[in-house]
């Protein structure tokens, strides 16, 4: 379902709904003070649509998640009322969790852009969901109706192609999201930000202005993503004779669209490495976002029949993630590229927040084997795809709204971004810094924040989704700090029948500790002894074969590791 083209976008819009006095109210689940799992809910009367839903790397203490999504249960009662999932483009963090969303809420629809619903595509069937999944591609200017909503897909600039914004009214009012955004006046593709549409839904009244906050504490302008062009044939002549290896986010597909080109123009033939770095190249290569001939790719098994000045490879990996093919380059563990002195590396990414140890330890491994390093910081090999300061108040002066909510950032972002919209001319009272889980009411009087849900996350681990809580987390924790000492007996109401036995993991090395382990059997087996000849509980011999372990081996190596008693009673 495609809805209506731009031609008739203009009188649609400017027919003025009649406007309830109950406004409309807008419910952020994910988004919030993080980078990650962005989950806005809107509501206007019985009616509520959903902006994005995406996944959230775990954060370094989260041990064994492999991502977070956003809390469902608000909607679990609200079934009947959701009437879309409108999605502003295809990076993880917006789509990433929509697989959950389908398996819990049903074949909801889901309206994207070609490409964003060509990547949510292959999403689905991995998961095996194409049954269940409700996907409508949606053209730049259409404009969709659902109940109690009209919701316009206005053309933006991104680091993906086919990236939106979303201008929504409903009797409660008028709202612009601009979803992930930068203004890039010369993209790589042609596709320039609507800012012209932007600024007649301006001049037509915006209640309520929620824009990116990722770059607000930047000045100026972001630079455009065509810069790196220029970039890529500078390095290219710089390597010479070595093996171009570059490592880039997956989705950045003008990036990638640069890097094909650089290879050809140096003559040089691409092999993909890296799962989601296949996926999405052979995507937007069939959707026509890529242009490149077949005959420039190699397969990664024939990297070796070629001279390292012919090939350039193209790898997943530019955030250190510990699975990634640069990070198993890094280890020496990549079957097909092994890393040496013929090696030019080019890192095109920055470190999202949190990762930057990690992926300065893949930078040290690389250079240790002899490699050279390019990477942001020592030079000028990637640029944000979203916008600093000026584009943010551009966006403002255009819109001119009412009421402003900062979002897609910490908190100290959003903060930054509330200034510039009190600069820009909103008024302090609606402005609003949101957290997950805030409801703001936005009526013809203005905005506020009338409840604060109780909303919580949701761990994704492995197949388990939502069955890892904190105590888990906690107890993970303390393995990885202390490793684990298992005591394990066989009793009876007599004595002791076997053991005890010491097993220990992550805390010593056992064949060198003979004598601490020696003298904890001989605790244990004391203990042990005394409790059955008080006749105490099962569980009072673990409890204090527990304790007393926890003091003894504190005590001797000032260490804590998680001490597990497995004591066994024969009747």
């Amino acid at each position: 379902m495609a809805g209506q083209q731009r031609k008739n976008t203009t009188q649609t819009t400017q027919n003025k709904t009649p406007r309830s006095p109950q406004g409309f109210r807008v419910i952020p689940l994910g988004g919030m003070e993080e980078i990650g799992k962005n989950f806005t809910v809107i509501e206007c009367e019985d009616d509520l649509i959903i902006i994005d839903c995406g996944i959230k790397f775990p954060d370094d203490e989260m041990y064994g998640i492999d991502f977070v999504i956003p809390d469902f249960s608000y909607l679990d009662n609200k079934l009947n009322k959701i009437r879309g999932l409108f999605l502003t483009h295809g990076h993880e963090d917006h789509i990433g969790a929509i697989p959950y969303f389908i398996k819990r809420f049903g074949n909801i629809p889901i309206y994207g852009t070609k490409l964003t619903i060509g990547l949510l595509q292959n999403k689905i069937a991995e998961h095996k969901l194409e049954s269940e999944a409700n996907l409508n591609n949606v053209h730049y200017g259409s404009i969709i109706t659902v109940k109690g909503f009209i919701v316009e897909f206005v053309m933006t600039n991104h680091s993906i192609p086919d990236s939106a914004s979303l201008l929504i009214k409903c009797s409660g009012g008028t709202i612009f999201h601009t979803g992930d955004f930068k203004i890039d006046l010369t993209p790589v593709d042609n596709q320039k930000i609507d800012l012209g549409r932007i600024a007649q839904a301006g001049i037509s009244g915006i209640d309520l202005l929620i824009s990116d906050s990722t770059n607000a504490e930047k000045p100026g302008y972001t630079a455009s993503e065509s810069t790196i062009g220029r970039v890529f044939e500078h390095l290219f002549a710089q390597a010479d004779k070595k093996r171009i290896i570059i490592a880039a986010f997956s989705t950045n597909i003008h990036r990638i669209q640069q890097i094909f080109d650089t290879a050809k123009l140096y003559k040089r033939k691409v092999a993909v490495i890296g799962r989601s770095m296949v996926n999405v190249v052979g995507v937007a290569k069939e959707l026509k976002y890529l242009k490149f001939k077949d005959s420039i790719l190699v397969d990664t098994s024939e990297i070796g029949r070629y001279l390292p000045e012919q090939l350039v490879l193209l790898t997943t990996g530019s955030q250190g993630e510990p699975m990634s093919a640069l990070s198993r380059m890094a280890a020496g563990e990549h079957r097909q590229a092994k890393i040496n002195e013929n090696d030019y590396i080019i890192i095109s990414a920055t470190p999202i927040p949190g990762n930057e140890k990690t992926v300065a330890f893949v930078i040290s491994d690389l250079i240790k084997q002899g490699a050279q390093v390019i990477y942001q910081g020592a030079n000028d090999v990637h640029v944000s795809g979203h916008g600093g300061q000026e584009d943010l108040k551009m966006i403002l002066a255009l819109t001119k709204p009412r009421c402003f909510i900062p979002c897609h950032g910490e908190y100290k972002m959003l903060y930054a971004h509330s200034l510039l919209a009190k600069k820009l001319g909103v008024k302090e009272e609606n402005v609003n810094i949101m957290r997950n889980g805030d409801v703001l009411e936005v009526t013809q009087e203005g905005a506020k924040i009338v409840e604060s849900l109780n909303v919580g996350i949701t761990l994704v681990d492995g197949s388990g989704i939502g069955d890892i809580g904190s105590i888990v987390l906690r107890d993970r924790k303390k393995l990885s700090e202390g490793g684990l000492f298992i005591v394990s007996a066989t009793i009876d109401s007599k004595g002791i029948l076997a053991g005890p036995s010491i097993l220990s993991r992550g805390f010593i090395y056992m064949r060198g500790s003979a004598d601490l382990l020696n003298e904890a059997k001989k605790i244990s087996a004391e203990l042990i002894a005394k409790k059955i000849g008080e006749s105490a509980s099962l569980q009072d011999i673990k409890s204090s074969l527990k304790s007393t372990l926890d003091s003894y081996l504190f005590g001797k190596t000032m260490r804590k590791p998680v001490v597990m008693p497995i004591v066994l009673k024969v009747d």
